[in-house]
């Protein structure tokens, strides 16, 4: 009786959670195919607001620069990031623990202090427009890419190129071809953590962004106080969608096994 009580309440523990988690972004799906503007009101199904968003310029153009944005900083700062987890990994214990400490505080700063402090530091140097907010974007993804690659690296079997080295192979084809393959799940997962807090940003991105460059999130900040577009809800649920199906490839679909990359 005890464990089926036991089962029970954990079951409604974790039913209450994803209902929090998940209650939101149902209402939100509801909403984009609502054929009222109300939030309250149900007006019947309707697919309007999703041929509104494909003709709204302005929502287009903030998303494509959301996007180039997210790409662009993602991969810059995985590049980066990789070679500087390398680099961390080969100091000796005092240094290693001195640059694991400067990577998490941009983790643990508030956000409002990075976007002013690099606001403060782009406006002597360069004009505030889509550079200064790429810029913004590369130094605050390093650190999620070096924290993501990092335990990579510690699992890393090193005698496989100190091996490779010794049969001959030069130090950039054993990093591509011993190293780089060990590191390439974290280095996947570095690269997506970077593209979404980089489309999710809004407080760094608000402080480094010049007049003009609109992303996702200042554009909604500032359609606030004139009240959602529908077609945002439109957006909105097309990401969603995008990401669940992303998830659902990764997580189900056939992975390849050491034996089959051989015989491919």
């Amino acid at each position: 009786m005890v464990e089926k009580m036991k089962s029970f309440f954990g079951r409604f523990y974790i039913g209450l959670i994803i209902l929090f988690l998940y209650a939101p972004i149902m209402v939100l799906v509801m909403l984009s195919f609502n054929n009222s503007r109300s939030r309250v009101t149900w007006g019947g199904f309707t697919l309007h607001w999703y041929g509104r968003l494909f003709s709204n310029s302005q929502i287009m153009e903030a998303l494509m620069t959301t996007l180039v944005l997210a790409f662009l900083s993602a991969l810059i700062a995985t590049v980066v990031g990789v070679l500087g987890a390398l680099g961390i990994h080969a100091m000796r214990q005092k240094n290693y623990q001195i640059m694991m400490i400067c990577t998490n505080i941009p983790l643990l700063n508030a956000d409002i202090v990075t976007g002013i402090a690099l606001m403060l530091w782009f406006v002597h140097f360069i004009p505030l427009g889509f550079c200064s907010v790429l810029l913004a974007h590369i130094t605050f993804n390093i650190p999620y890419v070096i924290l993501s690659v990092m335990p990579k690296i510690r699992q890393m079997n090193v005698s496989l190129y100190e091996a490779a080295r010794d049969l001959g192979a030069n130090a950039v084809y054993a990093f591509f071809k011993i190293i780089l393959p060990q590191l390439t799940s974290g280095i996947v997962a570095g690269f997506f953590m970077a593209f979404t807090m980089s489309m999710d940003d809004f407080v760094i991105t608000y402080f480094t962004k010049g007049a003009g460059v609109n992303t996702m999130s200042t554009m909604i900040y500032g359609e606030i106080r004139k009240g959602i577009k529908p077609e945002m809800y439109a957006l909105s649920t097309m990401i969603f969608v995008f990401v669940f199906v992303i998830l659902l490839a990764v997580n189900y679909l056939p992975k390849k096994t050491p034996a089959d990359r051989m015989r491919g």
